[in-house]
């Protein structure tokens, strides 16, 4: 087994390369003087198996660009079989055609994968709409989940601590999390304006009053969901603020955004480098990577 990065997830790849005790091999990519992409691999490819180490933030389209390029590459090269290891699988979100004329983008990418890769591990992609990542996925797909290690890092730093969920679709993190540490949790309905733009309210009350109250969501983009979470917290007498995900987007100075509304720390896992990544995922790609070799 060979482990490679496209660029986003280089300290990943490495790490998970190094405790599996198999050769990190750096894989360059650069762009000719045009602006057109170019890929180099450095390692005899033929008849080993590559994983491929990417997550598809920052610059998603790039990214996933780069898997294309870096996959059929390595298919030419003799590569025995490509897995890709996206920690974060972007594209996700866009599950429908919710206007008309609109990409369903989560089905062209599946479609580009399916041609180029053998194998798909990822963590906590945002299913919604569809039953699982068959529904798109026609090569096999390994689904994994954080919410084991968000749920040991909550349990460590916190005390007498309530889970919520910001809307309906975190309520799969948010309950399974609560009830692995043996808290409370409620979800919040949501109701969105636009893109930038919510309305929330709790349809399980809870006594917040001098609680500690983790917000925990699979994805922070732009924090606005967050935000208005936090609004409801303090409302309801919270004394700490927290948000945690599985994802951290933190775009258009998301940060800021959760700040004002009163959340004191944003913490998020190593899916996407950034500077709330400070949960890793490790041991958890470490299981699934230890049967591919």
């Amino acid at each position: 087994m060979i482990i490679t990065s496209c660029g986003n997830s280089q300290y990943l790849a490495k790490k998970l390369a190094k405790k599996l005790h198999v050769q990190y091999s750096p894989l360059l990519v650069a762009a000719f003087p045009d602006g057109e992409a170019y890929l180099k691999f450095d390692t005899n490819l033929k008849g080993k198996k590559l994983v491929i180490v990417q997550s598809f933030q920052p610059h998603p389209d790039m990214s996933l660009f780069d898997i294309i390029f870096a996959a059929e590459a390595a298919k030419d090269l003799g590569a025995r079989k490509v897995i890709l290891v996206a920690p974060y699988l972007g594209y996700m979100r866009q599950d429908k055609r919710f206007n008309p004329g609109e990409c369903v983008s989560s089905k062209v990418m599946a479609k580009l994968l399916n041609n180029c890769v053998d194998k798909l591990i990822t963590i906590d992609p945002h299913i919604h709409r569809y039953k699982s990542l068959r529904d798109i996925f026609t090569i096999p797909t390994v689904k994994l989940t954080a919410n084991f290690v968000l749920a040991e890092y909550i349990k460590k730093h916190y005390r007498n601590e309530i889970i919520i969920g910001p809307d309906w679709e975190s309520h799969q993190w948010a309950e399974d999390i609560a009830r692995k540490i043996h808290v409370s949790a409620t979800v919040l309905k949501k109701t969105r304006l636009s893109s930038r733009e919510v309305q929330v309210k709790m349809t399980l009350p809870l006594e917040m009053k001098n609680k500690d109250v983790v917000i925990v969501d699979d994805i922070i983009s732009t924090g606005h969901t967050i935000a208005e979470a936090a609004k409801q917290a303090h409302k309801l007498g919270a004394k700490n603020i927290t948000a945690i995900a599985v994802h951290g987007l933190l775009v258009e100075n998301a940060l800021k955004t959760m700040k004002k509304a009163g959340v004191r720390k944003v913490l998020t896992t190593n899916c996407i480098d950034n500077l709330t990544s400070k949960i890793d995922v490790t041991p958890i790609l470490l299981d699934a990577l230890r049967k591919e070799k």
